[in-house]
């Protein structure tokens, strides 16, 4: 039985692994959230490793507020970098496969065509530049996995189709920006898919 490290376990995706895990008897799972595991602390990290044996990572933790990384470039760049950074550096030291959790935001979303992994990563803001250097960090260990998604959307926490659905039942008519194109990955399906993987 393969025992398996999820970072971010309290956000959307990070929520939805620990539902599948619990009716998932093939796996062990390490279930960590910040305030459990700070991936920004690798003595934090390390400890955990010791005392723990752990063959898989799926990285789920991540500053994901786009328009605060903006203000908050350093603690945006601490955990979307550093943070990757020191579990890379684990995963290699153990020879751990990693599960790195991306973005969109890596793009410049100029093209109005969908993005493919081979499409050269042009980020813009803050949030797409920590996330693209974070990716950079992860390469580093060879037994890595990147999976950029895109208008995440789950049960918990904040996300667009929640967001537009409350303003349904608030409003007779609502109003959208014209200027994204995106494509909803429902948070269920994706973990379904990594923990299949």
């Amino acid at each position: 039985m393969a025992t398996i490290l999820v970072t971010g376990a309290n956000g959307q995706l990070g929520n939805e692994i620990s539902l599948i895990a619990k009716d998932y008897g093939q796996h062990e799972f390490l279930m960590t959230d910040v305030d459990k595991l700070n991936i920004t602390s690798l003595p934090q990290l390390k400890k955990l490793f010791n005392n723990n044996k752990v063959d898989y990572i799926i990285n789920c933790a991540a500053y994901t507020d786009v328009d605060k990384a903006e203000e908050d470039r350093k603690e945006a760049e601490k955990v979307n970098i550093t943070g990757v950074s020191n579990l890379a550096k684990l995963a290699a030291n153990y020879q751990i496969k990693l599960f790195h959790i991306s973005t969109d935001y890596v793009f410049d979303g100029m093209t109005p065509k969908p993005y493919s992994e081979e499409v050269p990563a042009n980020p813009v803001g803050a949030y797409g530049q920590s996330k693209y250097k974070g990716e950079i960090e992860a390469r580093r260990h060879t037994q890595t996995i990147i999976l950029r998604t895109s208008w995440l959307y789950s049960r918990f926490g904040k996300n667009f189709v929640k967001t537009i659905l409350s303003l349904a039942a608030e409003k007779s008519e609502i109003s959208e920006v014209m200027d994204q194109i995106g494509s909803p990955t429902y948070a269920h399906d994706l973990a379904l898919a990594i923990i299949q993987i």
